[in-house]
């Protein structure tokens, strides 16, 4: 005890160094690749804001569909540019949630502010990507009335949603390190029985942002490019049965 009291000082400074070596690791993401960095660049179909959230907005038509998008754990908002520009060229607004300390555990509930902040849209559907999927059903199952669709990009659901009146299409890489796809196929019991299933062959788990290779991921055997045309593909899909 008379230890304890000469040395009590010595707790609260490593739970500091703890917190502040969580907060340094948390934000060390990988640079965002040069694909991402082009599409958060306005051009003459979709304005791009970075601001509260990042922004993509139709130009030639008022978007009555709505994305809000989770991005997955330790990765930069901004890696996920290029679906939310697709997604906008193709007339939905497209919103990605940067997340604190870059973890959507910390704010799953994010979806409610971008909602209240857009009372034209109809319809949203919110996704995300590894964690951020993961966040996004939980989202769903807390908010049954907000959201009309779930994209699961190499993701699964934690909890049971089966019973959520929800249109659900899983997006994963049978060549993924992180999400591996058994993992994903067995979390089919928590979703509803209509979900709609894409499985990417040769397809990993980092080429559905661009943010570089990802430890413990497996190398894709097929290109970046063919691997997101076949994501924008069903993510646009998505949206457009919930429209």
């Amino acid at each position: 005890m008379r230890l304890i009291r000469r040395f009590w000082w010595v707790i609260p400074v490593v739970i500091v160094m703890a917190l502040a070596g969580f907060v340094v690791w948390a934000n060390a993401t990988n640079p965002i690749e040069a694909e991402a960095e082009s599409a958060m660049r306005s051009d003459a179909s979709v304005t791009v804001s970075d601001e509260r959230w990042l922004t993509f907005t139709p130009i030639e038509s008022e978007p009555t569909t709505g994305l809000i998008f989770y991005p997955g754990g330790k990765v930069d908002a901004r890696a996920y540019a290029p679906l939310a520009h697709a997604a906008a060229q193709a007339g939905t607004l497209a919103v990605i949630v940067p997340m604190p300390l870059n973890l959507a555990v910390f704010d799953m509930n994010a979806a409610n502010a971008v909602i209240a902040a857009y009372p034209n849209i109809e319809h949203w559907v919110i996704g995300g990507h590894s964690l951020g999927g993961s966040m996004a059903a939980r989202y769903v199952l807390d908010n049954p009335n907000q959201v009309d669709g779930l994209a699961l990009i190499a993701s699964y659901s934690d909890r049971d949603i089966s019973t959520v009146d929800v249109n659900v299409t899983v997006i994963y890489g049978s060549l993924d390190g992180l999400a591996q796809v058994e993992t994903v196929e067995g979390g089919a019991n928590f979703l509803p029985a209509d979900t709609t299933w894409v499985k990417i062959e040769g397809g990993n788990h980092a080429q559905f942002g661009w943010y570089g290779d990802q430890d413990r991921d497996n190398a894709a055997t097929i290109s970046h490019e063919a691997q997101y045309d076949q994501l924008i593909a069903a993510v646009i899909a998505l949206l457009e049965s919930v429209s």
